[in-house]
């Protein structure tokens, strides 16, 4: 932040603009300007109106606003993700050391009756299937014995075989 802020500074100066004058363009207080120049990220009170005044501030002195904004998502990423793999670790063993209280409303619990209701719902299907199949078995013999009986009149022939 450092770096952007001084860039700032430098940009500012070559306009010959004062703090003043920039702070009453931009509607923004001079202590706030000053910060951002110093790169005190820690004068305001989040990330976002940081990043929103660091984005007037360049549109007014007339810089590239996404070379900027690039520049200082780069800063935040550099702040606020590098956690260190030693830091991973020791929190991860801090938690496996101790035996906390754990409601059991919270805590989750991994049992062999996870899948039960997959295993159940395939069990249904398949069940739905065989009667499906059986009931069109049926449809399709009654169909061809009544097409039967039809084709001979309604006569019923028998024939002895041996």
């Amino acid at each position: 932040m450092k770096e952007i802020g001084e860039y700032l500074r430098d940009e500012r100066r070559k306009n010959g603009v004062s703090i003043n004058e920039a702070s009453e363009d931009l509607d923004i207080n001079p202590s706030l300007l000053e910060a951002i120049e110093e790169g005190n990220s820690k004068a305001f009170k989040d990330i976002f109106e940081l990043k929103e005044l660091v984005r007037s501030y360049s549109k007014y002195l007339g810089l590239d606003v996404s070379k900027i904004i690039d520049e200082f998502n780069d800063f935040i990423f550099e702040k606020t993700s590098k956690i260190t793999l030693d830091d991973i670790k020791k929190v991860k063993n801090d938690e496996e050391k101790t035996n906390r209280v754990v409601s059991p409303y919270t805590k989750i619990k991994h049992t062999k009756y996870d899948m039960a209701p997959i295993v159940l719902l395939i069990a249904i299907l398949l069940f739905i299937s065989l009667v499906v199949y059986i009931v069109l078995r049926v449809v399709k013999s009654e169909d061809k014995i009544s097409k039967e009986l039809q084709e001979t009149g309604g006569v019923v022939i028998y024939e002895l075989t041996k």
